[in-house]
């Protein structure tokens, strides 16, 4: 026994494509666009990162650990 298919009842069309999207969607990734192109563009407000003591001493302890 075979089973039946659905079909359509318009039949798919090529044309052109109606989608909408919200405003936010082609916003944001512009903002973030521009705002990493000013950080490339102006280095000198990037600065170091310096790292919290307690992490070093935690990444030591670790490694100590792990080489034993």
């Amino acid at each position: 026994m075979s089973a039946r298919t659905h079909t359509r009842p318009h039949p798919a069309t090529t044309g052109g494509v109606d989608i909408r999207l919200p405003w936010w969607a082609l916003a944001l990734p512009a903002l973030a666009f521009v705002t990493l192109l000013v950080l490339i563009l102006n280095p000198s407000d990037a600065h170091p990162a310096t790292g919290d003591p307690a992490i070093t001493q935690l990444f030591q302890r670790a490694q100590e650990l792990l080489a034993r």
